[in-house]
């Protein structure tokens, strides 16, 4: 290994990196292993036995399934005058038995030009208080989100021309929502990067304090964002997973942060051996040797605890977690081959104005973190007590946590097919815009329908009818129910439950549920299963891999206790700044999950960062001083890259959903408590109290 990484620190085989490193990143930009940049909307990908699923592949066979609708909602805050009514719904013309004029007309010429001429807008259906009313206008259903997007921009502009004043439009229903959505993801991907890049630059020059430095590992790092988010996008598709743009936000996040953390880290070590190398290439070979292995564990830690998503039930937990590693194994080879190629062919000016000269003193030996370890080492056990009941106490914030959003709260800003939804709700039968789609057996039909209009929680159930044509096949008929709830709150969830216990029952009808609240009630499931699934999984992973690196047993067990104290510190915190600061109802399914992962492999790092040094330290001072060396060593660089890693995901605000939102800032309290207590204090702490067994079975030898 040592002979591997003189070559490749050498006169020419620097260059000759950095070579290979470019042409393999012009393979990805513009050569075959990139794939097209999409932005696509977080999508559902429940297994294809699932029910929901298994309902819309039926229904794929029946009359009018390549169909759908967009529904437009006119609202007053008073109600409807006789001349708004007219406006809505149109005069009855005896003749042709057929209202004429209102917006149905309108609607009808531009549905017409979507279906050939074949539609018919019915006109305005009014609710009972007189302020709402609902027009449906039949589209054809399109996979193509930029088609959609169009057609609803038209629906939109026509919803809202010559309105009578007092009454305000809004489009809504499936066509609504996917617009909408598509809407809030442009540009989505751009505005992160550049966020990100900025918080980078400036925090890399808070930390280097060097007008050079910052911009060698910012292009190592920039660069290999750019090529994991062209390589992923190529292999998902070759292996037929969906990439949206939550996935390669969350993506552009971890590269970053995970490529900078590296990055401080070997420039960390190369400073402190320049002082003790007049070769800087020698001083990047010790520096290489001796911080390659924990950055090696670092990454590979990190990338199995990302890969224990395939195990997953959701295709979307799967996809990010095969993204994500992908993407951190490319930020971590790029911080161990292309960066310290590229620092040793610049030599040591790169570090003015305060360039490393051989024989200088490294000041950390009697600097902020060294007097910190010696204060610690005096009253160990105390500063644990205090540093764990801390801990809890943050986490006893998460009491009366809730987790699900509703289809209609996981934007930071209400779309206008939110809106819609809302008053939709309020003046009519809440699922009325989204029923819920019931299948059966023709010849139980009826029997189906009556017994799903009898449960509780629902408003109606009916036999579809299009155009005069009952909606079925040979074989199933499909049934709408309009749920009395919300869609997609708990009550809307446990009708979906009452209604499949009610409809299974009844035997020979081979009732299916779907539609969009059972499909929430599902997803929800299925979290809750990846979450029994992959979090057990990535403890033992975690664990394993510190016992490998270690070969200790007593101190891979107390560092993984700090990670999982610091994660419900964390969760604590984050639900009272949701609930006190921003005023979220809820955690979105994915956050819980999501926020154990990256946590959970992230905080190993810094864990591996000061216990890898700690241990080569105390192979020649003891525990105690040995921990107080690498605490003094690393002490600086694990809280720049805390701070970094931090405000990084916090960056995930400046996307649209809540989701993401509240697992930037989870993952941001708990970096910064992983770098600011755990790491600094309590771990030595814990060190510190358990001695040399802190090392057992294994005890380093001391000269």
């Amino acid at each position: 290994m040592k002979r591997i990484i003189e070559i490749m620190t050498s006169r020419w085989g620097a260059p000759s990196v950095m070579l290979l490193g470019a042409i393999f990143a012009a393979l990805v930009f513009v050569g075959p292993l990139g794939g097209k940049a999409t932005e696509t909307a977080p999508g559902v990908g429940l297994p294809d036995d699932n029910e929901v699923v298994m309902v819309d592949e039926a229904l794929k066979d029946l009359p009018g399934s390549d169909s759908t609708a967009a529904i437009i909602v006119f609202r007053s805050e008073s109600a409807f005058t006789d001349e708004q009514k007219t406006f809505l719904q149109g005069s009855f013309d005896p003749i042709s038995q057929m209202p004429t004029g209102g917006v149905n007309e309108r609607f009808t010429k531009f549905s017409n030009a979507i279906l050939n001429g074949t539609a018919f807008v019915p006109p305005a259906t009014i609710s009972e208080d007189a302020t709402t009313a609902l027009v449906t206008i039949p589209m054809d259903k399109s996979d193509e989100v930029e088609l959609t997007t169009t057609r609803v921009k038209d629906i939109r502009e026509i919803a809202k021309a010559n309105l009578p004043t007092g009454i305000e439009a809004y489009v809504t229903g499936p066509e609504g929502f996917t617009a909408d959505i598509s809407n809030v993801f442009a540009g989505a991907d751009f505005k992160l990067l550049a966020t990100t890049a900025l918080v980078v630059v400036a925090l890399l020059l808070v930390t280097y304090r060097s007008p050079i430095l910052w911009l060698i590992p910012l292009l190592v790092v920039g660069i290999a964002d750019g090529m994991a988010g062209g390589l992923v996008r190529n292999l998902a598709n070759q292996i037929g997973l969906q990439l949206d743009g939550s996935i390669t936000g969350i993506l552009s996040v971890l590269v970053f942060g995970a490529g900078t953390d590296y990055a401080l880290l070997l420039i960390s070590r190369y400073r402190e051996e320049l002082l003790l190398n007049a070769d800087r290439r020698k001083a990047m070979v010790k520096a290489l040797r001796e911080a390659g292995p924990a950055i090696l564990a670092s990454g590979i830690t990190v990338i199995l605890a990302l890969l224990t998503l395939t195990f997953a039930v959701l295709e979307g937990n799967r996809a990010l977690g095969f993204a994500c590693a992908v993407g951190v194994g490319l930020a971590m080879v790029s911080a161990l081959t292309v960066l310290p190629a590229a620092l040793v062919a610049f030599g040591r000016w790169i570090f003015w104005p305060l360039t490393p000269k051989f024989g200088g003193t490294n000041k950390s030996d009697n600097g902020l973190w060294a007097k910190l370890g010696r204060g610690v080492s005096k009253r160990p056990a105390v500063i644990a007590i205090v540093g764990f009941v801390l801990l809890a106490a943050m986490a006893s914030g998460a009491t009366g946590m809730k987790i699900g959003l509703a289809s209609t709260e996981r934007f930071l800003v209400k779309p206008e097919a939110v809106a819609g939804q809302e008053y939709l709700a309020d003046a009519f039968a809440a699922g009325a815009s989204t029923p819920t789609i019931v299948i059966a057996n023709n010849d139980f039909a009826d029997k189906v329908q009556t017994a799903a209009a009898e449960v509780a929680g629902v408003s109606t159930a009916s036999i579809e009818v299009n155009n005069g044509i009952v909606s079925k096949n040979d074989s199933i008929t499909k049934i709408n129910v309009v749920l009395d709830d919300t869609s997609g709150s708990e009550a809307a969830f446990a009708t979906v439950e009452r209604l499949r216990t009610a409809l299974h029952a009844i035997e020979g009808a081979d009732a299916k549920v779907g539609g969009l609240d059972a499909q929430q009630l599902d997803v929800k499931n299925a979290y809750a299963q990846d979450q029994r699934t992959v979090i057990p999984l990535i403890l033992i992973l975690v664990f394993i891999v510190l016992i490998a690196l270690l070969r200790s047993i007593v101190a891979p067990v107390l560092l993984l206790l700090t990670v999982v104290a610091s994660f419900f510190a964390s969760m604590g915190a984050g639900w009272l700044i949701f609930v006190n600061v921003l005023g979220f109802p809820a955690l979105d399914l994915s956050v819980f999950l999501y926020s154990f992962l990256f946590l959970v492999a992230l905080g190993v790092d810094y864990n591996i960062f000061l216990v890898t040094r700690a241990q080569e330290e105390s192979a020649k001072l003891g525990l105690k001083q040995g921990m107080i060396k690498a605490l003094s060593s690393t002490g600086g660089v694990i809280t720049s890259a805390g701070i970094l890693l931090a405000a990084v995901f916090a960056v995930l605000g400046v996307l649209p959903l809540i989701a993401l939102t509240q697992i930037g800032i989870i993952v941001c309290i708990g970096v910064l408590l992983d770098t600011l207590l755990v790491r600094t204090v309590i771990v030595p702490a814990l060190a510190f109290i358990a001695g040399e067994k802190f090392w057992w079975p294994k005890k380093p030898k001391q000269n």
